[in-house]
């Protein structure tokens, strides 16, 4: 269904379970297997990771660290995600390269710019997109929609922990939580649903890419959802 993807993963969701590594290898392995499978099906993929399982942002103010240098330590978080990925994926067989909006790291990142990150993901490389906008004050979800749209994905995938799409509020606390199977962004906007930040929705509300979210419990949903098997929500521009 989809023949350029970017995939939008929590680093909350790499971290190990007993909080002993901010990386658990069954599970970053299991996401690069899955990441093989879709390229080898001719997916070309993008991917963003989130820093949460190394970086916090909470604990700025208990550092006393200053706002914009606490998102900067989060931003080189991703950058940690990112090469553990691509080189994950590269162990499997498949080429990737990391870009950073950040700064280049000699031997580790290239600086992003949209031409080299598009023509990669054109010769079937995994691209690894770290250092969020590469500006304070902005999250992944906003990099995750600005990127897309810079490298014309048709569609936004977000594999989620703990529930399986987009409910009317968190059924992990509301017992009265109705699943939501799809929705535009207009909605998603107007009753204030915390799939992305506004600002990410603002962005992509008039796009025509497609964002789905589901269960990463499975890495199988990922194949599922690119193969356009109606699983999890679908959020998009346009009605059905």
């Amino acid at each position: 269904m989809y023949k350029r993807i970017l995939l939008k993963l929590s680093g909350e969701a790499l971290k190990e379970k007993t909080g002993s590594h901010t990386i658990d290898v069954e599970c970053l392995q299991g996401l690069a297997h899955t990441v093989v499978e879709l390229h080898n099906m001719g997916v070309e993929i993008a991917i963003v990771i989130g820093a949460g399982n190394i970086w916090r942002g909470k604990l700025a103010s208990k550092l006393k660290i200053e706002p914009v240098q606490a998102d900067f330590m989060g931003m080189l978080g991703t950058v940690i995600n990112c090469v553990a990925m691509a080189s994950s994926v590269k162990n499997l067989g498949v080429d990737s390269e990391v870009f950073s909006a950040v700064s280049p790291i000699e031997g580790v990142c290239k600086l992003y710019n949209i031409e080299d990150a598009d023509k990669a993901l054109s010769q079937g490389k995994v691209v690894c997109l770290a250092g969020g906008t590469g500006k304070p004050f902005f999250t992944t979800d906003t990099a995750s929609t600005l990127r897309a749209i810079e490298l014309n994905c048709e569609a936004i995938l977000m594999g989620k922990n703990g529930v399986d799409g987009v409910y009317t509020s968190d059924p992990l606390t509301d017992p009265n939580a109705e699943f939501i199977k799809f929705i535009t962004f207009d909605e998603l906007e107007k009753k204030h649903l915390q799939v992305m930040d506004q600002t990410a929705v603002e962005l992509i509300k008039d796009k025509d890419i497609d964002i789905r979210v589901f269960s990463m419990a499975d890495p199988s949903n990922f194949i599922k959802v690119a193969n356009g098997e109606d699983i999890g929500t679908t959020c998009s521009r346009k009605a059905k």
